[in-house]
Formats: C-alpha cells, structure tokens, sequence
C-alpha cells in the first residue's frame, strides 16, 4: 500500500511537471521576420507583436490573428464590363497589396481578399463605363493608375497598402474581335502601300541625285580633260617654236662661225663670190621657172673658168712629158 502511494505521488508529480512545462512553452512565442502576431486579453484587442521573443499570460491571451508583412498578389477572375458605347468584355485583373497595420487588417474587414476583389471589379465597372472601347484598349496605364489610387484610398481604413493594379487581359466578343482584325489588316495593308510609294520616292530622288552626281563627274572629268588637252597642246607648240628658235640660233651660229672662219683666212673677194655661188642649188632647186643670176656673178663664172685654164697649164709645164698623154692625129 505504501508503494503505490509512493508511485501515486511519483506520478502526479511528473503529471504536474509536464503540464507545467507545457503551460510555459505554451506562452512563449517567435515571431518570425515579416510577420506579426496580433494578441487578445479576454477577447479584447492587447497588443501587436513584431519580430522577436514574447511572453503572454496563460489562460488570458490568446494569438487572434498571424499576419504576414509581406507584398502579396492575387489574381481575380475576369470581370464583366461594359464600355460607353455599349460594348460588352471581359477583364481580368491583378492586384499587389501589402498589409501596414496588422490590428487594422484583423479587425478592419471580415474577409479582406474577398472584399478586395469586390471593390476591384466595381472600380473597373465605373472607370471602364466612361470610356469608349478604342479609349479602352490603348489606355491601360490610365487605367491601372486611376484603380490603384482607388483602391488604396479604399483599402486604407483596413490595414492595406495597394500598390500596383495590371489590367491582364481583356477578352473582347467575337464579332467585336473580327471587325478589329479585318480593321488592323486593312491598317496594315494601308501602312504597307504609304512605306512602298515612299520607298519608290526615296529610290527615285536616290537615283536623280545619282544622275545628277554622275553628270557633275562627267562635266567634270570632261573639264579637266579640255584643260589637259589644252596643255597640252600649249606645251606641244612652245616646244615646236623652241625647236624652230633653237635651229634658227643653230643655224645663225653656224653662217656666223663660217664667216668668222673665212675672215680669219683673209678670204678675197674672189673667195667670197665662189661661196656665194654654193647657193643655187638650193636655189635651183625650188619650184621657180627662172631665175636671174646677177651680172656680177657671170663674171664671177669667167674668172673661175680662166683660173680652172691657168691651173691646168701650170700643171702641164711642171708634169713630166711620159705623164702627158698622148694627143691623138688629125687624120689628113
């Protein structure tokens, strides 16, 4: 009996130990980082816990809500909208969101994604209901600027911070969808005629401007050739004249030199009428049909002939008789 008072007693001490651990680990918390503990004191609102180590009272605290710090995204379902001109899409649209007062964000909404998603698509049903679809569709950024500004004014009394809005994708109807395709061809086709007649412009002035350089070049080209032929001949001519100009010196010079040589000899006048006489030939020569020789130069001849006379007599006075060639007779 006393043994198993002793282990009676064993084991409510142990039992004891073990609640007691558990009641303590049970009232020390972590927060981790991003995230935040909203804490209740018998169902009233006690304090918000941040990053770290915490304590509550056991049996009057409790944790109501964990909350994340983080920037979340949700993507809500497409929309039905409806344009000004009574054109009829489907938009869907995603939302970044940040939650900045976890107690706000704990007692602020009921549902807060839920109530997010509802006040998202009645933004888009008025900012889309006052724009035509053409405004629609090449005005997204208007769009998720004006939401989000919407939205975060919103959101602000629940502990949200909204900060960004993307228009995802905007389903337009078939009918719709068709008229804009065949609209877009014809756009397209209309672009595709407008690049072709510039590019024919822009080919045509390009080969204006290269006629146009080419002849310049040619005029050109054509310019200095006329110049260098004209230097040419220029060249050719100076030369010719100081070919005849240098002969004319030579020839001077020479007719200079002879009659220097010819005084120096002490040429008789006789002398100088036989030099004279070299002359004809050339003269002679020509295409005239007389010719005057001056009386002074038939003299000039007699006197050569009676000395060529002379010469020859003094040469059969001084020749040996052998060398003398016999006379032929007379026949009788």
């Amino acid at each position: 009996m006393d043994i198993f008072q002793v282990f009676s007693g064993t084991m409510l001490i142990i039992v004891l130990v073990v609640l007691a651990v558990w009641i303590i680990a049970s009232c020390i918390r972590v927060v981790p980082q991003a995230t935040a503990m909203v804490v209740e004191r018998f169902g009233a609102y006690q304090a918000t816990w941040d990053v770290g180590i915490h304590f509550k009272a056991p049996f009057i605290d409790r944790v109501a809500k964990k909350v994340t710090l983080k920037e979340q995204v949700v993507d809500f379902p497409p929309q039905p909208v409806i344009t000004k001109d009574n054109v009829t899409m489907q938009i869907d649209t995603v939302v970044f969101f940040q939650i900045t007062d976890p107690k706000l964000y704990t007692y602020g909404v009921e549902n807060p994604i839920m109530a997010i998603g509802n006040l998202t698509a009645t933004t888009l049903r008025n900012i889309i209901g006052d724009m035509e679809l053409d405004e629609t569709l090449t005005s997204r950024e208007v769009i998720n600027t004006s939401m989000r500004s919407t939205l975060d004014q919103a959101t602000d009394p629940w502990g949200i911070k909204v900060g960004r809005v993307e228009l995802k994708n905007i389903i337009l109807p078939d009918d719709i969808k068709n008229s804009m395709e065949r609209q877009m061809k014809a756009e397209r086709e209309r672009r595709a005629v407008i690049l072709a007649a510039e590019g024919e412009k822009k080919s045509a002035v390009l080969r204006a401007e290269g006629k146009k350089e080419s002849a310049v070049l040619e005029a050109e080209a054509e310019k200095e050739a006329a110049i260098l032929r004209a230097d040419a001949a220029k060249e050719k001519m100076v030369r010719e004249a100081q070919g005849r100009a240098e002969a004319i010196r030579t020839t001077q010079q020479a007719t200079a030199d002879g009659i220097r040589m010819i005084k120096d000899a002490g040429a008789d006048q006789a002398v100088l009428a036989l030099k004279s006489l070299e002359v004809w030939p050339s003269v002679a020569n020509g295409r005239a049909t007389k010719i005057i020789i001056p009386s002074e130069i038939q003299n000039m001849a007699g006197l050569v002939e009676s000395l060529k006379e002379i010469a020859v007599d003094r040469d059969m006075e001084t020749a040996d008789p052998e060398d003398i060639p016999e006379l032929p007779k007379a026949d009788s």
